[in-house]
């Protein structure tokens, strides 16, 4: 019976061709960091775009750890760029020691030239704005949901949260109905 030749490794001395594998790598974290549910309820949403955001060091980890609020934010057109105005991300004490960090500051939403100017067109007609509605994890990248949106009147929203409340009782009443048999 032939033997399959051997070649000697030697033992102790590790190289970069005979090490173990590395550990694997953690996976990117996925969904949602922050929603802006006050924009939903207060405007129509009619388009929606994706932008990426410029960000330092320190929001990046804030982010992370979910230190975010969309609250009272919304985009500013302004010299052919959009900005985000009014996002609130609290800084980890841990991250930025040596930075002063201000969480309320203005950020640069980077998106493309059409998407820029297809909001500049639509936020000059009268009723529309650019609000943002969520941050999230693409891969890697944070992006920021942005939409054009038309203000809702109070008779609208009120005929909204009835629509939902008569949506949450008719599906209260098809699962319960199995039950009383």
């Amino acid at each position: 019976m032939a033997q399959a030749h051997r070649y000697p490794v030697a033992d102790s001395a590790t190289t970069a061709y005979n090490a173990a594998p590395m550990a694997k790598q953690t996976k990117h974290p996925t969904g949602t960091i922050a929603q802006n549910k006050k924009a939903r309820h207060d405007y129509f949403i009619e388009h929606k775009f994706e932008a990426g955001l410029v960000l330092s060091g320190w929001e990046v980890k804030s982010l992370r750890a979910g230190k975010a609020h969309l609250t009272d934010s919304y985009v500013v057109l302004k010299d052919g760029e959009a900005w985000l105005m009014g996002s609130h991300i609290t800084p980890l004490t841990a991250a930025s020691t040596h930075v002063i960090a201000d969480p309320t500051r203005t950020r640069k939403l980077l998106l493309n030239r059409r998407e820029l100017e297809r909001l500049h067109a639509a936020v000059q007609q009268k009723g529309y704005t650019c609000v943002a509605l969520s941050i999230y994890w693409s891969k890697h990248l944070i992006k920021c949901e942005i939409a054009l949106g038309k203000g809702k009147k109070e008779y609208d929203k009120r005929d909204t949260q009835r629509e939902r409340d008569s949506d949450r009782e008719l599906q209260r009443a098809v699962r319960n109905k199995g039950k009383e048999d």
